[in-house]
């Protein structure tokens, strides 16, 4: 818990930075703020998600070669289904990718919060950056999906917005009474996701806040606190990441290059949340309690 709290004052505080600097600082070129966004996500956020494999490992005893090939398969499958529907069914799939990452994100602030504060903060991190920052909210869902699949449902992101505004804003106050180090980690994202350029605040958000407490926790959940076993555990998967990733930006050659960053980032990112989820959420649900196989 300690850990997680030092995490988390460390969080609200590069997050009031950002904040302030956004409002009164310049912004990097637009390229050169993507290629950082990147590999900011690439190298401190997507390790968090390769770390399923103690999970599964400790959720499902999985020790043999044939049982971490059956893992892989399933985990792989899982996330081909999502890449088929972002490129069958683009507006399903980020409605989709929309209400899941709300929906995981509810999950970072620290127990006993009640679920509609988690669920006030989760869709904060969705829903606040149309307020400021809706044209851009626009490029780039149009260069994840389509300008013709995304202009219809930045309008009623937007309507939505103000009254979860609302609602966070209440739901922080009330929070401080209960916990007041959790209300400033709520404060620091709605504040992050009102003010910072869109991009720039989903990484520092998903890097410094949601990446970050898990990989904590998941050192907990194992009971191993040594750096060198978490970074064995992510190695092969990172490896894997990045081998897809690299047949992703061949597949999408013939696509303009700001296009291509997005797609292969996000739609990545939404490929691996599915699988990621069917196996954490049973942990955060039950208060990332450690479990004996079976």
């Amino acid at each position: 818990m300690k850990a997680l709290r030092i995490q988390g004052i460390l969080f609200t505080a590069s997050a009031a930075l950002v904040t302030l600097g956004s409002l009164g600082l310049g912004r990097l070129p637009p390229q050169v703020e993507l290629i950082v966004v990147t590999v900011l996500i690439l190298v401190l956020g997507v390790p968090h998600g390769a770390l399923d494999t103690i999970f599964a490992k400790q959720l499902y005893g999985i020790r043999t070669l044939t049982g971490w090939l059956q893992f892989t398969l399933l985990y792989v499958l899982l996330a081909a289904l999502v890449v088929g529907l972002w490129r069958w069914q683009p507006a399903l799939f980020l409605l989709g990718f929309l209400i899941i990452s709300a929906a995981h994100f509810s999950g970072d602030p620290l127990p006993p919060t009640p679920w509609p504060v988690r669920l006030l903060y989760g869709g904060s991190v969705i829903l606040l950056p149309t307020l400021w920052h809706a044209p851009e909210i626009s490029r780039l869902f149009g260069l994840l999906v389509g300008e013709s699949t995304a202009a219809p449902l930045i309008p009623w992101l937007r309507l939505l917005a103000w009254p979860w505004l609302v609602g966070l804003t209440f739901a922080s106050v009330w929070q401080i009474r209960k916990d007041f180090w959790t209300s400033l980690e709520i404060v620091a994202a709605g504040s992050l996701a009102l003010a910072a350029p869109p991009l720039v605040a989903f990484v520092v958000f998903f890097c410094g806040m949601h990446s970050s407490r898990h990989i904590l926790r998941t050192m907990s959940f194992s009971g191993r606190s040594s750096w060198r076993y978490i970074t064995g555990a992510a190695l092969l998967p990172m490896l894997g990441v990045l081998l897809g990733s690299g047949l992703a930006w061949g597949f999408l050659r013939n696509t303009a290059i700001d296009a291509r960053v997005i797609q292969v980032v996000f739609v990545g990112l939404a490929a691996l949340t599915v699988p990621h989820m069917v196996l954490v959420e049973r942990v955060r649900l039950s208060g990332w309690a450690r479990k004996t196989p079976g």
